[in-house]
């Protein structure tokens, strides 16, 4: 009899568990064990309302190159698991490509040229067309510079173009900053003037400057081609003028305390600071007056007197009867030399004044 009561009493201790769920009884009386072992081909069990599922994830990962970083799923996109470095290298190289490719274009006619003035009259003309001739042709520059004027032309351009460059920057510079920081009457009225003067048009000076040098005695001599230059150019004086707008006027009122003029506020202060921009403009009205050909041609007859661009256009007339291309293209070679050796000289300071540039105080 006892033995039934006590089995009673286990049975009603035990109702509502289910067999293979792994759930203990407490016999005790306490709370029941709710931790559960899965059984093979169970469903996972979840702990509590929107509990995440307990099942492993086993989706391949990889490591992070960058310094152990956290683990990512293989299957992302190859730009979120690239680092930042590999990416701006890519950048780089692209950019290096697209670079190149147009630096070969833009060299192609230059090496052209180069390759032709070195070939004979038969491979100037042959087809398929010929990049490096058989056999250098290098007497072609010696047939240059005896048989033609282009050692007078390369002085006389030389000569115009120096004189130019470097005394018309000096009174360019000189004028913007008078027009820049000194408190001139009427400055505006004065800028406003010279910038109508671009409006203007060459060709129609032309006739009447041309009457006034002739008056003077300076046709078929340099004077007409320098004069007129060295006392400035609008559009540098501009350039400068805005460039200077950039300098605080609080370091030229220091030097006005201290006592420094005017001409040394200029030389000690200003030019160092406008020299990247000065060295920039430099280049481009060296270029401009050295392949000037409209008004030397106006104002200059005589052969030995002639600029190198008036003369490699005469040898264009000459020579391209007689199909001597060699020798024109020997000629337009040398005349690009001292455009190039002056860029290489300025470089620096051309790329200084692209850094600076937009900057302000």
């Amino acid at each position: 009899m006892t033995e039934k009561s006590a089995s009673s009493t286990a049975s009603s201790d035990t109702t509502g568990a289910t067999p293979g769920t792994g759930t203990t009884t407490d016999t005790t009386g306490t709370t029941p064990n709710t931790e559960a072992t899965p059984s093979a081909g169970t469903a996972p069990v979840r702990t509590g309302h929107g509990a995440a599922d307990t099942t492993p994830d086993t989706s391949p990962t990889e490591t992070s190159p960058l310094n152990g970083g956290p683990t990512h799923p293989v299957g992302l996109p190859v730009a979120r698991r690239l680092g930042r470095r590999a990416q701006g290298r890519i950048a780089d190289w692209i950019t290096f490509a697209v670079l190149a490719v147009g630096g070969v274009a833009m060299v192609a006619p230059l090496l052209w040229m180069f390759s032709t003035s070195l070939k004979t009259k038969t491979e100037v003309f042959a087809l398929p067309p010929v990049w490096i001739p058989e056999i250098p042709q290098w007497e072609t520059y010696v047939r240059m510079w005896e048989n033609s004027y282009v050692l007078t032309g390369f002085q006389n351009s030389f000569i115009v173009a120096t004189s130019v460059t470097v005394l018309g920057t000096i009174t360019c510079s000189l004028a913007a900053f008078a027009l820049a920081k000194l408190r001139l009457p009427g400055r505006n009225a004065i800028f406003v003037g010279l910038l109508t003067g671009i409006m203007i048009p060459f060709p129609t000076l032309m006739i009447p400057q041309f009457v006034m040098f002739s008056r003077i005695g300076w046709v078929d001599t340099l004077l007409p081609l320098i004069v007129p230059a060295i006392f400035g150019n609008v559009i540098v004086i501009f350039f400068l003028k805005q460039y200077l707008e950039n300098v605080p006027n609080s370091i030229i009122e220091a030097a006005k305390i201290d006592g420094a003029s005017y001409w040394q506020i200029f030389w000690r202060l200003i030019f160092p600071i406008i020299r990247p921009a000065v060295s920039a403009q430099f280049i481009l009205w060296f270029m401009m007056v050295w392949n000037d050909y409209l008004a030397p041609i106006l104002y200059l007859n005589t052969p030995e007197r002639q600029t190198l661009q008036v003369v490699i256009a005469n040898m264009n007339v000459q020579y391209a009867t007689q199909r001597d291309y060699p020798l024109i293209m020997a000629a337009s070679f040398v005349a690009l030399l001292p455009i190039l050796a002056v860029f290489l000289v300025f470089q620096r300071q051309i790329i200084e004044s692209v850094a600076l540039t937009g900057t302000k105080g």
